[in-house]
């Protein structure tokens, strides 16, 4: 079994290596070997993904463009109600042949490794506080119970702190 089989992210770029205007497309398929994201949202491991590459040869290296699909899953930091996040994002990066100061991967005996630029370009693409709906008023603090929408204020009871403040101001307004 080949490196590039144990390893969805290794590529090998043999077919476009050193060969200016070669290009070649990828789809894998696969299962998210370790979790991304340590956030509220995060992509599970075992979580299918999919990933969609172009690899361009260049006379300087190999520029790498990726599509990534799959799920992220979280909870509402409203209500807490279980999330599934679609999550669909875009990479482009150039791998040299040499190693430089000016990039952080390079070509590596005719392979390159997309896992560390997938891994960023997802899990900055996650939302840092997922909500369910825009609209969410969230938890009522009395009951634990979803709100459908803002909490009536009279409904509140009075701190018992504030009874006294309370009773003031029913006898100014003659209540």
């Amino acid at each position: 079994m080949s490196a590039t089989e144990n390893d969805p992210f290794l590529v090998n770029v043999i077919d476009v290596s050193h060969r200016t205007g070669e290009e070649i497309e990828l789809h894998r398929e696969f299962p998210v070997p370790e979790q991304l994201g340590e956030g509220f949202a995060k992509v599970l491991a075992g979580t299918p993904m999919t990933l969609d590459l172009r690899l361009d040869g260049l006379h300087d290296g190999i520029l790498v463009a990726g599509n990534v699909h799959t799920t992220a899953t979280s909870e509402c930091v409203r209500c807490l109600d279980p999330l599934e996040i679609p999550v669909q994002v875009d990479f482009q990066e150039l791998f040299p042949y040499s190693p430089t100061e000016d990039f952080d991967y390079t070509v590596h005996e005719n392979h390159v490794n997309c896992e560390p630029v997938v891994r960023d370009a997802v899990v900055l693409s996650l939302p840092f506080q997922p909500l369910c709906d825009e609209g969410c008023w969230g938890l009522d603090p009395e009951t634990g119970k979803k709100l459908n929408g803002p909490r009536a204020e009279q409904d509140a009871p009075i701190d018992p702190r504030w009874a006294a403040l309370q009773a003031l101001n029913t006898e100014k307004t003659g209540e």
